[in-house]
């Protein structure tokens, strides 16, 4: 038997590694389309085999070209194994995330890392993160080891023959891609990206986000193609000082505040078909939406990819233009100022604002929103007495004082107040973490559904009563204000079309609310259109998308394509349509409206006391830029723990603090 195995292992196919890497990439491509079929276990590979036969193979081909480069290295068997390795990173990567949210695994979420890192502990356990990060080290001493340790070829490598072999490979691999998108069984854009892994392919789609990102220039750009975009007569001026006319005459006695809230993870849990409950955990809500001007949304993102809804609601553009799961606010706006309907708001007067209960740095926003023209940005490390939900998120009702308080910051000025809510946010746990729910899942498939549903419905319900409350407060303003409120994306449930009355995973709900009479006006939309269209209902049309959206046909041939182009010129282009050079700049964001204060510094039994104004749980006492560990007192007291020398006390500040990782993000003067 030895003598057997020694006679077929020394056979020449045997240790061709051109053979053992189609062998291995056939194997690491079944495991990663497996993985990525959480809802198939143990067949879901095999079944994407034998029903997408030449996607598969196509696939496969992907991971061969790459693992057959190892050939040309003595050190082949490190090649193969860092080379698998990393793919089968992915594919277990893309499999976990899957079970958390909606949206597969792309070359985008490494860029979000640092944030995904902030956020572990809200959907693995501490015993976990520990096996995790066992896990890679292991990875990397292995790895060190083999490189060492591990086989070389002895033989001597026939380079011209070999590598004419790899080359072979590649333009194969090439050539059947290119292929299979002539005949469209391959896509380059990905209208839905859930959908797109499954029909596509893991290996296919992942590439595809890596090489495919921000809007590719259309094939008709030019100065007269944009500017033709619009008519004549919603110019003024001439020539290169030719500009989008303002028109906000119907509103220049009283301009309404504006206000938007966007809702973590809020739909309607009615629309759920796979379970059943106590009683309507949204009943208000429900009111506002048979009472006031509501509708379905089409959104974005699903299951996650709140900053993409953002993204279109504040600049009127769609993020389907853009590379497939790519998030401009990680990409283009994190270094480039562009309009909004903040900046469009600004030109006629209104003081622009974000809030939101969460991290300011998280997706950027303490950077993208200054690029986009607000004037204050309050994130959850300005706010003090901020209570949690069971899974670690802040609840929804400390934004009510926020807002107000935000309201209350200019006297003479209507302002607009784009809100960001978290409460909703998953993971949804599968343990029951609710003591007495106030609805209750009275019918699921499972206890772990009938869990991870009750707690999501309880956090909606939540929102509901934060919703009431804040239209409450509003009511009592003599300014007239417009909320408009929607849900960014459903939850990351186990929700699928047949199980969702939308039919649309794509869809949420939005209500228009004011303190004021407004015509009730019932239509869907999608999120890129909904702030042209509520600008439109008070009388405002300014700005380049507010004024396409608002005056253009949403069912003509050319809505779509035309809508790129001003996107494309406005972000990567040459700016034609305001005239060839970019007319905005950083808006100097101020963190906060309260302004944070050191009243004084006091010595109390060898310890030091630091009075002030408006501090919170992340205010730390600061020294050259440097935190020094800090007790939070109440809001007008800190204490410092530790010693600093005496001659140094006298140049401390507070600093407010990344929730997380106590990045400095502003500092008192």
């Amino acid at each position: 038997m030895g003598t057997k195995f020694r006679n077929f292992r020394n056979r020449k196919f045997v240790k061709n590694p051109f053979i053992w890497c189609l062998i291995l990439a056939l194997i690491f491509n079944l495991l990663i389309e497996t993985m990525a079929r959480n809802q198939q276990p143990l067949y879901g590979g095999f079944y994407y085999m034998v029903t997408k036969p030449l996607v598969f193979i196509a696939n496969t081909l992907i991971l061969y070209s790459m693992l057959v480069v190892s050939a040309l290295f003595r050190r082949g068997t490190f090649v193969v194994s860092l080379v698998g390795t990393f793919w089968m990173i992915i594919g277990i990567a893309n499999g976990v995330i899957l079970t958390q949210r909606m949206t597969p695994f792309t070359v985008k979420d490494l860029s979000a890392a640092t944030d995904g890192a902030t956020i572990l502990t809200n959907y693995f356990s501490k015993l976990q993160l520990i096996g995790m990060g066992a896990l890679i080290v292991g990875l990397l001493v292995t790895f060190v080891v083999l490189f060492i340790k591990g086989p070389k070829r002895k033989e001597k490598i026939p380079y011209k023959k070999t590598l004419a072999g790899v080359l072979a490979v590649i333009l194969i691999t090439f050539g059947s891609i290119f292929g299979l998108i002539r005949i469209g069984m391959l896509n380059t854009f990905f209208g839905n990206l859930q959908y797109a892994y499954r029909d596509y392919g893991v290996p296919y789609c992942f590439i595809n986000t890596w090489m495919n990102t921000g809007i590719h220039r259309p094939a008709n750009y030019s100065e007269a193609a944009v500017k033709r975009i619009f008519s004549k007569d919603q110019y003024t001026g001439k020539n290169e000082t030719m500009v989008l006319k303002k028109n906000d005459s119907a509103v220049k006695e009283k301009k309404p505040n504006i206000l938007f809230l966007q809702l973590e993870s809020f739909v309607d849990p009615e629309r759920f078909t796979n379970i059943k409950l106590s009683a309507d955990p949204i009943p208000y809500y429900r009111s506002l939406m048979k009472n006031y001007s509501s509708g379905s949304l089409t959104v974005p993102a699903c299951g996650a990819g709140t900053a993409n809804t953002e993204f279109e609601v504040m600049t009127g553009l769609s993020v389907k233009f853009f590379g497939p799961g790519e998030y401009p606010f990680k990409s283009v706006l994190k270094d480039e100022t562009a309009e909004s309907v903040a900046r469009d708001l600004k030109s006629i007067g209104y003081g622009t604002h974000a809030v939101h209960d969460h991290r300011a740095m998280f997706y950027n926003r303490n950077e993208v929103f200054n690029n986009l023209g607000y004037d204050t940005f309050t994130s959850v490390e300005y706010m003090s007495g901020v209570q949690k939900t069971p899974k670690g998120w802040a609840k929804d009702k400390i934004l009510t004082p926020q807002i107000l308080e935000t309201l209350k910051s200019t006297k003479d000025r209507p302002d607009y107040i784009y809100t960001i809510s978290v409460q909703g946010h998953g993971k949804y746990p599968s343990e029951p973490l609710l003591s007495n729910p106030q609805i209750r899942v009275t019918g699921a498939k499972d206890e772990e559904t009938k869990n991870e549903y009750e707690y999501y419905v309880n956090q909606v319900h939540e929102m509901d009563q934060f919703v009431k409350q804040l239209t409450t407060e509003l009511k009592k303003l003599d300014e007239p204000t417009v909320l408009v409120m929607y849900g960014d994306h459903i939850p990351a449930l186990d929700i699928k079309e047949d199980t969702y009355r939308a039919k649309d995973l794509y869809q949420t709900q939005y209500v228009i609310w004011s303190n004021f009479p407004m015509k009730a006006v019932h239509k869907d939309m999608a999120a890129y259109q909904l702030s042209a269209d509520v600008l439109g209902r008070v009388g405002i049309h300014v700005g380049t998308t507010t004024i396409y959206h608002q005056t253009k046909n949403h069912h003509g041939k050319n809505y779509l394509p035309n809508l790129k182009m001003l996107g494309y010129d406005m972000l990567y282009g040459k700016d034609y349509i305001y005239g060839g050079k970019n007319p905005f700049h950083k808006a100097g964001m101020k963190m906060g409206v309260k302004k944070i204060k050191v009243l004084s510094v006091e010595e109390v039994a060898g310890q030091y006391y630091i009075k002030g104004q408006n501090f919170t749980e992340c205010s730390k006492i600061s020294l050259d830029g440097k935190v020094l560990k800090t007790t939070y007192l109440t809001p007008s007291l800190l204490k410092l723990r530790g010693k600093v020398d005496p001659e140094d006390v006298k140049r401390m500040k507070v600093s407010q603090t990344d929730k997380t990782n106590e990045t400095i993000l502003t500092t008192t003067e």
